[in-house]
Parts: C-alpha cells; sequence; structure tokens
C-alpha cells in the first residue's frame, strides 16, 4: 500500500509541470501496458500507436516487401500529427511510441532485410528529416530494453492475429537496431529499463521501481513541487 502511495503522490507533483514522455521499446516489450498503467496513475493523457485502425499492418506480415513503405509512411504521418497536437496540448502526455523509432528502427529494419527498396528508403528519410526539422523530442524517453525470448512469450501471449507472421529475424533485427539506437540516442534524456525479469502489470513494487528512475530523471529537468 505504501508503494503504491508514494507512486499517486509523486504523480501528483507532475501534473503541475507540461510534460511530453515516450515510451519506446520492440514488439511485445509492453509500451502499451506500461502506458495505460502510468496515465491511470498519474492522470497522463495516453497517447496510443494506431494498430487496430491501420489499415496496412495486417497486409504488411503477410507481405512485408509489398507494404513496407506503405505501412511506414502511415505511422509516419500518424506520429507526425501526434507530436504537434502533442506540444499544443496543455496536458501532460505519455507516447505509446514515438516517431524517432520509425526512422532509426523500424525503416532501416526493413531496408537492410531487403524488404524496402533503397528508392524508398531515402524518400522516406527525406521525409522524416523534414519532419523532425518542424517538432521537438520527448522530455524524456522510456526505452523498455528486452530480450528476444521475453518479446516472443508476450506477442504469444497476446494472441493478436496478425502478429502470427511476424518472422523472428525481422524481430531481431528491431531488437539489434533498438540497442545501437539506445547507445546513440542524443534527442534528449533517456531512460532505459530492462523489462526481462519485472512484471510491472501485477507487481507494484515493480511498477514503483519504474517510478522511481522516472522520478530520478526527471529531477535533472525540473524542480520538484
Amino acid at each position: 500500500m505504501a508503494k503504491l502511495q508514494r507512486i499517486y503522490y509523486f504523480c501528483y507533483e507532475l501534473k503541475l509541470l507540461i510534460m511530453h514522455i515516450g515510451i519506446a521499446g520492440n514488439i511485445g516489450s509492453g509500451k502499451t501496458t506500461l502506458t495505460t498503467l502510468l496515465s491511470k496513475a498519474c492522470g497522463w493523457i495516453p497517447k496510443y500507436e494506431s494498430v487496430e485502425d491501420n489499415p496496412y499492418l495486417a497486409d504488411f506480415y503477410e507481405d512485408m516487401h509489398r507494404w513496407s513503405f506503405n505501412l511506414q509512411i502511415f505511422f509516419l504521418n500518424k506520429r507526425f500529427q501526434e507530436v504537434l497536437n502533442i506540444r499544443k496540448s496543455s496536458e501532460n502526455v505519455i507516447q505509446d511510441r514515438t516517431i524517432y523509432e520509425d526512422s532509426c528502427i523500424f525503416a532501416p529494419n526493413l531496408h537492410n532485410m531487403g524488404l524496402m527498396t533503397t528508392r524508398d528508403y531515402e524518400n522516406y528519410k527525406n521525409l522524416f528529416s523534414l519532419m523532425v526539422s518542424l517538432i521537438q523530442p520527448p522530455d524524456l524517453m522510456i526505452y523498455l530494453q528486452s530480450s528476444i525470448e521475453h518479446l516472443v512469450a508476450n506477442i504469444q501471449k497476446r494472441g493478436r492475429a496478425y502478429e502470427e507472421g511476424i518472422r523472428l529475424d525481422y524481430l531481431k533485427g528491431l531488437n539489434e537496431l533498438y540497442e545501437d539506437w539506445s547507445k546513440t540516442y542524443s534527442d534528449g534524456k533517456m531512460l532505459i529499463i530492462n523489462v526481462d525479469k519485472l512484471d510491472f502489470q501485477n507487481n507494484p513494487a515493480d511498477l514503483s521501481k519504474i517510478v522511481d528512475a522516472v522520478q530520478a530523471e526527471l529531477n535533472g529537468l525540473f524542480t520538484t513541487i
């Protein structure tokens, strides 16, 4: 009980600030779950990745080469719109996956695997460069680091039909790029949390550890009330 009270007290303090927090991580790392938990506990506005209403996702997992560019443009457009709205808002926002992951991880992985042509990839990168020049990065990026085994277990547990076609080499390529990106990220503060042995959905102590880590990072940027 004391741990939950401490979480709520810290989150009440954060409500007095206007912030954009991004949660990054591979497919199945727990981004959506953590976004939901922190948004409820702290009163932040959650912004979720467009999955259920995505017209390309199911087709993409069936034929990655054909639909890779379409899918990435869809995500890029959606996240660009989101970040513009976030910065216009007077609310604290926590975002499930950010625009930076599209360009730094997902598009390069598709290109590396030969699933996106160089022509489309260069076109995509140029569009991203223009978009990112017009926006601000999150005040804090939280990267959920995970092993492939943990990702696969979570993907199987949630049982989404369109994810049954995810290739293991695709997932591994993403994880490698996430690791490289986390070591070179320089657009703002990044908090890296290894989630392999955490159960923040069911264990308040694990959620409390994450809140403590977030507090430590944000205290370097903001004055705690």
